[in-house]
């Protein structure tokens, strides 16, 4: 979970379509506008370009007519996160993401290794509610709860694991002393790019950086 902030002003529909009995919060503009500020990556797992998207209320509105429509609440999420989080009630409390004070890729550690049938691991930095919280969640999301979700969560750890496996590769080659001063370049800019917000499943690549002390130093910096 990395941090997204939302846009401003809140996209003009909304105000129209909360004056109607039966209006609608997944208009044009808010489609194109969140997917933008959520980088077109679900929020909780971070799987860019979902096939499945679901406009998430991030508190459930529970028939809170202002809370359906308030720009602030909307999230973008996919259909396996949206219906794992629905699940329980403990889950309307977790790390916000459009928070820069919540810093949620900092205060859950995340680690998967890179071999086949891992389960990934997620550790509270903070023994608080809410990020134990977030903690469960991701467990459930990565590693699923019942039959069906076990089976889309090992289809989500298959990509996440190609993810780290090309990584961990740049890596790799980042730090071969074969490769010329001007490849090692173009190599850290591609780890760097790995490291975005915009990157799939960013923050397991940064929490590889930073469990590495003989790495950390190269490339914390775009860690933050």
């Amino acid at each position: 979970m990395i941090f997204s902030a939302k846009s401003q002003p809140p996209p003009p529909s909304l105000a129209t379509e909360k004056k109607k009995a039966s209006g609608s919060y997944r208009c044009d503009d808010v489609l194109d506008t969140i997917k933008k500020d959520f980088y077109n990556k679900c929020y909780i797992c971070e799987q860019s370009e979902p096939i499945t998207i679901n406009i998430e209320h991030f508190v459930p509105h529970r028939g809170n007519h202002d809370l359906k429509f308030e720009w602030a609440n909307l999230y973008y999420a996919c259909g396996h996160c949206n219906n794992t989080k629905l699940a329980r009630p403990m889950f309307d409390d977790i790390l916000d993401v459009t928070n820069a004070n919540h810093e949620a890729d900092k205060k859950v550690r995340y680690h998967i290794n890179p071999y086949p049938k891992e389960n990934a691991e997620f550790q509270p930095m903070e023994n608080t509610e809410i990020v134990n919280n977030t903690v469960v969640l991701l467990d459930a999301v990565y590693n699923g709860t019942t039959t069906l979700k076990t089976i889309e969560a090992a289809n989500l750890r298959s990509l996440l694991l190609k993810e780290i496996r090309l990584f961990q590769g740049l890596l790799f080659d980042y730090y071969d002393e074969t490769y010329t001063a001007e490849e090692k370049e173009s190599i850290k800019n591609k780890i760097i790019r790995h490291l975005r917000p915009a990157s799939n499943f960013t923050a397991f690549k940064r929490w590889v950086i930073r469990d590495n002390e003989n790495i950390r130093a190269d490339f914390d910096d775009y860690c933050k």
